[in-house]
């Protein structure tokens, strides 16, 4: 379900980012959804996926979402349609409130299009076992903490050398890469209430 906002100047650059992907040879587009939602004790929640294993990215902490197929309307649709196949999120339990700041993968030839969605009310689950090996939800405010930031050298299959990478401990898991860079700027938003959520 679209906001009536849906034709604000913040999500009509995200669709002008999007069309300059397409002139990008190298890299494929994809997107993602950030969905958020309160706890009945009030605390702002996001979800995020363990990936199965296997692929480049198994056992990694995600955002819900995947490349582009042709049938997709736009990259909001891509996103909303990936959340569907790998949680079960339907459309009616969910609103997306903003088209978020795209980002390029460092390993794997990804333009990115984050969309920030709320959920509108309880969601069973259903994860897509061939992809999500468990769905995790995150206090907001944890990531927020400085205690969680961590910075370490890493390497990765397809990286020439290791690199020095930004990442978050919390809840016994690793947020990092591009999941690390689209809620890194995100997080200080959701928590001085720019949404009303």
């Amino acid at each position: 379900m679209l906001p009536a906002s849906w034709n604000d100047p913040q999500v009509n650059l995200a669709r002008g980012a999007a069309a300059a992907a397409l002139a990008l040879p190298m890299l494929r587009e994809a997107a993602v959804l950030v969905t958020v939602y309160r706890r009945r004790d009030g605390e702002l929640m996001v979800v995020l996926v363990r990936r199965a294993l296997g692929g480049v990215h198994g056992g990694q902490l995600g955002l819900p979402g995947g490349q582009r197929e042709p049938a997709d309307a736009d990259l909001a649709a891509t996103a909303l349609r990936e959340a569907n196949e790998e949680l079960g999120l339907v459309g009616d339990r969910v609103e997306l409130l903003a088209a978020l700041p795209m980002v390029e993968t460092q390993t794997t030839g990804f333009w990115i299009a984050p969309f920030l969605a709320w959920l509108t009310g309880p969601v069973p689950w259903r994860p897509q076992e061939r992809e999500v090996a468990e769905v995790v939800e995150l206090p907001v405010a944890d990531l927020a903490r400085p205690e969680v930031g961590v910075e370490e050298v890493r390497t990765f299959r397809t990286w020439p050398a290791p690199r020095r990478v930004r990442l978050w401990r919390v809840g016994g898991y690793e947020v990092w890469g591009v999941t690390y860079r689209i809620l890194k700027p995100l997080v200080p938003r959701l928590l001085a209430g720019e949404w009303p959520l």
